[in-house]
């Protein structure tokens, strides 16, 4: 089989999907991970072809745009200059390597192009979801940048909400454009993009455990929740640096504000208080160090990348902006988490990750050192570890394996 494998975003995003393209290989497929090529690196790693979507100059473009963090600008920046702005591009890209009868096309959540596969080709299409918040339920919604929806408010309330985006977002920001092009491919008009076009596809895999987030019965089906997938190109080993500064003392507070993120000089001027104020020792991880100050205390140390799989076991705590890689790595590792969210998926993951008893929250613009000097103070207690090894167990799991095995199933 040819598996066609698409990720739009940044490391989160690339990194699960570059797993699930890198274990079809080992399993005997051929497969071709579409991507920006930015991220060139990780598909020359794992050995498989790389179909290149836009430029390295676009994704520099779109991180350096400081409304790519703001709680309510951000998804609408993200679907207009990642998704719509090179729709047609990609779909020329995408459909000159899609072979009748033997492709199965794996897409990213932002992807449109794979999706418009289905009706230009007839091609059998996966979606891969990697947080709960990509699906909408009446029951259990997701907690939303801009809105007031939590597990207790009412359907009605709820049904109101996803009326109300649909019209002011999905039908404005996706359906405009994407109808334009739809036209010049001689399909039809859609009418409610999301969740009813977005999720018309053979299978839907859900990239997290259902005792993370139990499937409502809204949403999309047929669906597989397979677990966390727990990939970040981990054969990174650490340096001997890094090595001899973690054997050096007591465990450290990891902080990142993600991968992605070019402004966030202030989270870690604050870090940085918090750590001297808490009398412990800290690894700031930005591939940005411009946002850093020009030296650091000899207790805080900066690194550009290393793989969470490896830096995590040896943390005490780690401060994050709530993405699901951060979150769920944070969870196989057993580390309290203290929550730091923007918008996207990040609120919604954080309420879970609290229900949980392994974290806590700060909104990033009410982030003060005393808030999270106090935050971390109840999260470094011997409780809240126990806690976090106690989940961590439940984390284990084959889930790439199980990815894998539904998408085989698809065969054409």
């Amino acid at each position: 089989m040819h598996f066609l494998v698409t990720a739009i975003g940044s490391y989160g995003d690339v990194h699960p999907m570059a797993g699930l393209a890198e274990r079809l290989k080992s399993r005997g497929h051929e497969v071709t991970l579409a991507t920006n090529p930015y991220f060139a690196e990780i598909a020359e790693r794992i050995g498989v072809e790389l179909l290149p979507l836009g430029t390295v100059d676009d994704y520099q473009r779109l991180i350096a745009n400081k409304n790519i963090w703001h709680p309510t600008r951000g998804l609408p920046l993200i679907f207009r200059e990642g998704a719509l702005r090179h729709m047609r591009t990609m779909f020329k890209s995408v459909s000159s390597v899609y072979r009748p009868g033997e492709t199965v096309v794996v897409c990213h959540m932002l992807d449109i192009a794979g999706r418009l596969l289905r009706e230009t080709h007839d091609a059998t299409v996966a979606r891969v979801a990697f947080a709960p918040s990509s699906f909408w339920s009446n029951h259990r919604p997701p907690r939303l940048p801009g809105t007031w929806l939590g597990p207790n408010t009412p359907r009605w309330f709820n049904r109101l909400h996803l009326v109300g985006g649909d019209w002011v977002f999905a039908r404005r920001v996706i359906g405009r454009p994407l109808n334009r092009f739809r036209r010049e491919l001689g399909l039809t008009k859609v009418g409610r993009v999301l969740p009813d076009w977005w999720f018309d596809v053979d299978l839907t895999v859900a990239m997290f455990p259902e005792w993370f987030a139990p499937p409502q019965i809204d949403w999309p089906a047929p669906l597989a929740c397979v677990g966390f997938p727990l990939w970040d190109g981990g054969e990174q080993q650490l340096s001997s640096e890094l090595s001899e500064f973690i054997d050096d003392g007591t465990p450290p507070i990891l902080w990142t504000a993600g991968t992605a993120n070019r402004h966030a000089a202030e989270f870690f001027e604050t870090a940085i208080r918090v750590c001297q104020r808490l009398d412990r020792r800290g690894i700031l991880l930005t591939k940005f160090p411009a946002q850093l100050p020009n030296s650091l205390p000899a207790t805080i140390r900066h690194e550009a990348f290393v793989p969470l799989t490896k830096l995590l076991p040896h943390a005490a705590a780690f401060v994050h902006h709530g993405g699901i890689g951060s979150s769920s790595q944070a969870l196989a590792a057993g580390v309290p988490q203290l929550v730091v969210s923007l918008g996207f998926d990040q609120l919604d993951n954080a309420d879970r990750l609290i229900e949980l008893g392994v974290a806590e929250t700060i909104r990033r613009p009410k982030l003060t050192v005393t808030r999270a000097t106090t935050a971390l103070g109840r999260l470094l207690d011997a409780r809240v570890a126990a806690r976090a090894t106690e989940v961590a167990a439940k984390c284990r799991t084959n889930a790439i394996d199980l990815a894998c095995e539904e998408l085989e199933s698809l065969a054409p």
